[in-house]
C-alpha cells in the first residue's frame, strides 16, 4: 500500500530538515577549510579555492554515485540528463559566488542574504500565475526574514552593497533557480540517483575551468588538499553535505511546494549556528589554525524561533503556492 501524498509531504519536511543539518555542517567545515588553504596556499586567490573545492568535492561525489548507479547507468534519459545539467550550473555557480562572496563580507551577513530565496520564490510564482500569495505565506516569509536577521545579528546601520554583498544575492538568486528547476513538473518521473550523478559530474566539470584560470600554479590542486585535515574536511563535505544533503533534496523536494522547500531551507543558517558554537574548537586543535568558538545568543533562539513558527504556519496549511 502506497503512502498517501499527505504522508509524503510530511516525511518530505522531515527528511529536508535533516538536509539542512548537513548543509549547516558545512559551513564551519568550508570556513575552517579555507582558513587551512590559506596557510598551505599564501598566494592564491579566493576564486581558486571556491572553484578547486566545488570541483573536487563534486567530482568524488560523482565517482560514488557511478559506483551507485552502476547496473541502473544504461537507462539513464534524456530527460534526466537534461535534468542534471540545469541542477549542475545553477548549483556549481550559486556555490561559487556563495563561497567568494564569504571571502568579502560577514559570515552573518552572508547568512541572512543567501537565504533572500525564501521571498523571491513567492514572489516569482505570484508574477508568473498573476495572483498574491496566501496569507499564510506572506507571514510566513516574513517570519523567516525577521528570524534569519535576528539569528544573523545583523546590524543595518552597517549593511552595505560591497563585492561580498552583491555576490551572496547573486548566489541566492541562482540558488532559487535551482529550487525552480528542480520543481518543474517535466521531471517529475525521473529518477533522482541519476540526474543526480549527472548534476554531481556538470559540476566538477564547470568549475575545473575557473580553478585552473585562477590558479598561481598548477601544484596547488595538490598542496590544497595535502594534509589530514583538509582531506579530512573534504571527505565529510563529500558524504554528508553533499551525497547526503543533494540525494534527499532531489528525491524529496518534488513533493513539496517551491515555497514550501525554500522555506524549510532557511533552517540551515539555525544548524549552521549550533555548530559553530562547538566544532570551530576542535578544528583548531585538530589543525592548529586560529578559529574559535562561537558563543549561545539569546539571537540563535529568538532567530530559530522564528523560522521555526515560519514553517509550522506554512506546512500546516499545505499551501500550494
Amino acid at each position: 500500500m502506497s503512502a498517501s501524498p499527505e504522508a509524503l509531504r510530511w516525511r518530505a519536511v522531515q527528511v529536508l530538515i535533516l538536509a539542512n543539518v548537513f548543509w549547516g555542517l558545512s559551513f564551519p567545515i568550508m570556513k575552517a577549510l579555507g582558513q587551512a588553504q590559506k596557510v598551505l596556499l599564501p598566494a592564491s586567490n579566493t576564486w581558486f579555492v571556491a572553484a578547486l573545492c566545488v570541483s573536487v568535492r563534486f567530482a568524488v561525489a560523482a565517482l560514488i554515485m557511478a559506483v551507485i548507479c552502476r547496473k541502473t547507468f544504461r537507462r539513464i534519459t534524456r530527460s534526466e540528463i537534461w535534468q542534471g545539467l540545469g541542477l549542475a550550473v545553477f548549483a556549481a555557480a550559486g556555490l561559487v559566488f556563495q563561497m567568494d562572496g564569504l571571502a568579502y563580507t560577514s559570515a552573518s551577513t552572508s547568512a541572512f542574504l543567501t537565504q533572500c530565496q525564501c521571498v523571491i520564490i513567492p514572489a516569482w510564482l505570484a508574477l508568473r500565475h498573476r495572483a498574491w500569495p496566501s496569507p499564510p505565506v506572506i507571514v510566513g516569509c516574513g517570519l523567516a526574514v525577521a528570524g534569519v536577521a535576528v539569528l544573523a545579528d545583523l546590524d543595518w546601520r552597517t549593511l552595505r552593497l560591497g563585492r561580498g554583498e552583491l555576490e551572496t544575492i547573486i548566489a541566492s538568486i541562482i540558488f532559487t533557480g535551482q529550487i525552480l528547476w528542480l520543481q518543474r513538473a517535466k521531471f517529475r518521473d525521473n529518477h533522482a540517483d541519476h540526474f543526480s550523478l549527472i548534476m554531481f559530474g556538470a559540476m566538477a566539470l564547470l568549475c575545473a575551468p575557473i580553478a585552473w584560470w585562477t590558479q598561481a600554479a598548477p601544484g596547488d590542486w595538490l598542496i590544497a588538499y595535502s594534509t589530514p585535515a583538509t582531506i579530512g574536511w573534504l571527505g565529510v563535505l563529500v558524504i554528508f553535505c553533499t551525497l547526503g544533503a543533494y540525494r534527499i533534496m532531489n528525491h524529496w523536494q518534488p513533493h513539496l511546494t517551491a515555497t514550501q522547500a525554500g522555506l524549510i531551507y532557511c533552517v540551515e543558517p539555525v544548524f549552521a549556528s549550533v555548530f559553530a558554537l562547538f566544532l570551530p574548537g576542535c578544528f583548531s586543535r585538530w589543525s592548529g589554525i586560529d578559529y574559535t568558538n562561537e558563543q549561545l545568543t539569546a539571537s540563535l533562539l529568538i532567530g530559530g524561533g522564528l523560522i521555526t513558527a515560519a514553517n509550522l504556519i506554512v506546512q500546516q496549511q499545505g499551501e500550494s503556492t
